[in-house]
């Protein structure tokens, strides 16, 4: 029996005055690839900002491997084994690509070997010496997410990972959340590139105006075309 790694009910946050999240309702199993489809502005990058803490005031639960995090701060969250590449990717321009890996701490046991890491990303192998600014946009966003696979996260909150990069990086990148599924961990993408998350993700839930207005699991994908249409544009 699968084990529930991430759920949220009546979610609410706020940046300053502005009220942005609505109730949001959703849950994670481990092991899955779930993905937030929407709009810009329809909550999606908020609600992954709410589970790490870094909104403003927050309402509601959300529960870690069964642990409550609603009043936690980033830092504690971090250390209930959650990982997030937010979509500014925070690359060190002054480091190497190797020092930007070794920056973040262990959060928790079983995290990945420089080793490990660099036969997933072999590009960053070749660019370990490389200064952060020297880095293609494909390499800053592999080692965005490298940097949080050595820590020992379990659960990824993926932010727009693809955007603005070339499709054979997007391929490669598609082929690691495929191998980290293999692996065990949990994922949930945020993404406005539907062909890039489609046939990644084992569920999806579309939100509008900072709710959850509809999930469903891969196997019904066809069957949700033209409401997708209507959402996305897709």
């Amino acid at each position: 029996m699968t084990k529930e790694l991430l759920r949220i009910e009546g979610l609410n946050a706020w940046y300053g005055e502005s009220h942005v999240l609505h109730g949001v309702d959703l849950a994670v199993q481990e092991g899955e690839v779930v993905c937030l489809l929407g709009r810009n502005g329809a909550g999606r990058t908020t609600t992954m900002r709410a589970i790490v803490g870094l909104t403003g005031a927050r309402k509601g639960s959300i529960r870690i491997n069964g642990e409550e995090a609603i009043k936690l701060p980033p830092h504690k969250v971090a250390r209930l084994g959650v990982g997030y590449c937010p979509e500014e990717r925070g690359i060190f321009a002054s480091l190497s690509a190797e020092e930007n890996l070794m920056l973040p701490p262990a959060i928790a046991s079983g995290g990945m070997s420089i080793d490990e890491i660099y036969e997933m990303f072999p590009n960053l192998k070749e660019r370990a010496g490389s200064p952060g600014t020297r880095l293609s946009g494909g390499e800053q966003q592999m080692l965005a997410v490298a940097r949080i696979l050595r820590t020992g996260a379990r659960l990824l909150l993926l932010d727009e990972i693809s955007e603005g990069l070339a499709p054979v990086i997007v391929q490669k990148l598609a082929e690691m959340i495929r191998t980290l599924k293999a692996k065990g961990y949990t994922v949930v993408l945020v993404e406005q590139n539907f062909r890039f998350a489609a046939p990644l993700a084992d569920r999806f839930y579309v939100m509008e105006h900072g709710r959850i207005v509809k999930q469903f699991a891969q196997r019904e994908l066809n069957d949700n075309k033209a409401m997708l249409q209507e959402f996305l544009g897709v």
